[in-house]
């Protein structure tokens, strides 16, 4: 069985990839706590590719990254890149997005997710970037889910990222579409 790094310290993202990519038949394994990775990247996918490569690189062994975030066209695509940093805990965060947009007419966003997947030499194997889009509720609504899912409003299902089951998350998120697009390529790709 293929064992393949995410490159990732948390344990909550490990557990998604396992969901995305069971059927693989992969063994996925958390990246080593003292291998930090600093974000340089200008746009997500950068992000993903330069997580990956460096975990590879460091760790010898195939590695997978996701770098993802939410943009809000009324605050010109912020918070972006910026998404986790937009505040110190997910209640900072929503509060600061809902109070930026508390007289925007506009309330467009979309969530993006990039994924790359790099050998062992640190050179990108695979890569795609999945697109949700939607639009900021008013106030959060649901408790599933985290980050900004309770204000994340998806008008094709009627219902927020944090009201929707894991398994419509799954088939409608960014994360979801990156997933599905990379799935046929990760079939075929020979991992040891």
């Amino acid at each position: 069985m293929a064992t393949v790094v995410v490159a990732t310290g948390n344990p909550g993202k490990l557990k998604e990839m396992n969901t995305y990519l069971a059927e693989l038949g992969w063994t996925l394994v958390l990246k080593p706590d003292a291998l930090d990775v600093e974000e340089t990247g200008t746009t997500f996918l950068e992000n993903a590719r330069l997580k990956a490569s460096v975990v590879a690189k460091a760790t010898g062994q195939w590695a997978i990254a996701d770098d993802s975030g939410l943009s809000v066209d009324a605050l010109d695509g912020a918070p972006g890149i910026y998404s986790a940093r937009y505040g110190n805990t997910d209640a900072d965060r929503i509060a600061r997005l809902l109070n930026a947009l508390e007289k925007a007419p506009d309330r467009t966003a979309s969530f993006a997710c990039a994924i790359a997947l790099a050998r062992p030499d640190g050179t990108i194997a695979l890569e795609t970037e999945g697109y949700c889009p939607g639009e900021i509720a008013p106030a959060p609504k649901g408790s599933g889910g985290f980050g900004y899912d309770p204000i994340f409003y998806v008008p094709s299902a009627g219902k927020t990222f944090a009201e929707m089951t894991a398994e419509e998350k799954e088939r409608l998120s960014h994360r979801g579409v990156a997933f599905a697009q990379l799935m046929p390529a990760l079939r075929a790709i020979a991992i040891a």
